[in-house]
């Protein structure tokens, strides 16, 4: 999780996304909170400023960029400076972990996915949330993304891509939602499954 040089200069900016697109946000969040477990020891991998975290009742969290971990620390929460491939937390110490738009930003997906294995209590289970390069979104993301500062090195990967990753790591018996429908008003519609939706929610088990 190295691509942090635009987070680390304009954190602020990117914090002030979820005021100004607060649809879109809520909307996120509450796909989220249908599938991330309400009990148990949580951590988001990647927690940015904090905006997911705290309203799924996450109180730990691991973000590379300095800046972005500052005002997640403002705001109460418990932030370790790494990255998504070498975790800062001993084996089997969570009972589910989440990680939200951080995939395309990864250097190494397998070896993120490998240490959210690990740091999971068996039985636990991994939330990955993210643009489907393969929706409407996803693909004008793609088609601009060397116009946006935040995306310029970022990866896009399709739910195809990340559930054969997933399963290559260990992780089984998924589930889906997704949110934010092409053509229809934004709102915090949120449904199983995915295809239809350009924000989709994996959630996977370590058996």
């Amino acid at each position: 999780m190295a691509k942090t040089s635009a987070f680390d200069k304009q954190a602020a900016e990117y914090d002030a996304w979820f005021d100004r697109h607060c649809l879109f946000f809520q909307a996120e969040l509450a796909a989220l909170r249908s599938i991330v477990p309400a009990t148990g020891h949580g951590v988001e991998i990647g927690v940015g400023t904090a905006r997911f975290a705290l309203p799924l009742g996450i109180s730990i969290g691991v973000e590379p960029s300095p800046g972005m971990a500052e005002l997640a620390r403002q705001r109460g929460l418990d932030v370790r400076e790494g990255v998504a491939e070498a975790l800062p937390f001993d084996d089997e110490s969570f009972d589910f972990a989440i990680m939200v738009t951080v995939v395309c930003f990864l250097d190494d997906v397998n070896g993120a996915f490998r240490e959210a294995w690990r740091i999971l209590k068996p039985g636990g289970a991994f939330v990955v949330g993210f643009i489907d390069r393969e929706s409407k979104l996803g693909r004008i993301y793609e088609q601009k993304r060397e116009q946006s500062v935040f995306y310029r090195d970022a990866t896009f990967y399709s739910v195809n891509d990340l559930v054969m990753l997933l399963h290559e790591t260990g992780f089984s018996d998924f589930s889906y939602r997704q949110t934010l429908f092409p053509g229809e008003r934004t709102d915090v519609t949120v449904r199983e499954g995915f295809g239809d939706g350009s924000f989709v929610v994996i959630k996977g088990h370590k058996k």
